[in-house]
């Protein structure tokens, strides 16, 4: 528990730190634009692979948040963990829902051809792991110990074993 609450001590929303990647992606794209995704994707193939991205981040998110509810405690890592989410899309992958967020973007870069997404898309991932699920597993090994422990020693962080 950081700071005497009880919360993980994330260093922003999750959702905002994906936004802001796409933002501020767009933006480079807007004013100083590359054009290599729009040369080497015609239209057609971003859109299919952009959308179905998108479809897949909806899916590993909506899964997830089900999980959260059914579980009875709040997904939002700035509130209060009162259970361990280990069923459905969890027993997979410890983080789907910033998997989700990773995808959602990755799926519009696509879709738009912003090669500033793409480039900026693995320093979000690494602003996301450091700042978010690395304080998330501090506070949630703090909080509940030896299950938690045992469940990342079984599923690994990001869906493949690593």
């Amino acid at each position: 528990m950081t700071g005497g609450r009880d919360t993980a001590g994330v260093i922003a929303p999750p959702p905002l730190i994906a936004l802001a990647v796409l933002l501020v992606g767009l933006a480079l794209d807007w004013f100083s634009p590359v054009g290599v995704a729009g040369a080497v994707f015609p239209r057609s193939a971003r859109t299919v692979i952009g959308g179905a991205l998108i479809v897949a981040a909806a899916w590993a998110v909506a899964r997830a948040l089900l999980r959260f509810r059914l579980a009875g405690t709040p997904p939002e890592p700035w509130r209060a963990t009162t259970a361990l989410v280990m069923r459905g899309i969890y027993k997979r992958t410890r983080n789907p829902i910033y998997q989700g967020f990773g995808l959602f973007v990755l799926g519009v870069a696509f879709a738009l051809a912003s090669d500033w997404t793409f480039l900026l898309l693995p320093f979000g991932a690494l602003v996301m792991h450091v700042g978010v699920v690395l304080r998330e597993e501090r506070y949630l090994t703090a909080k509940f110990g030896d299950d938690y422990r045992h469940y990342k020693q079984s599923v690994p962080r990001y869906g493949w074993p690593i």
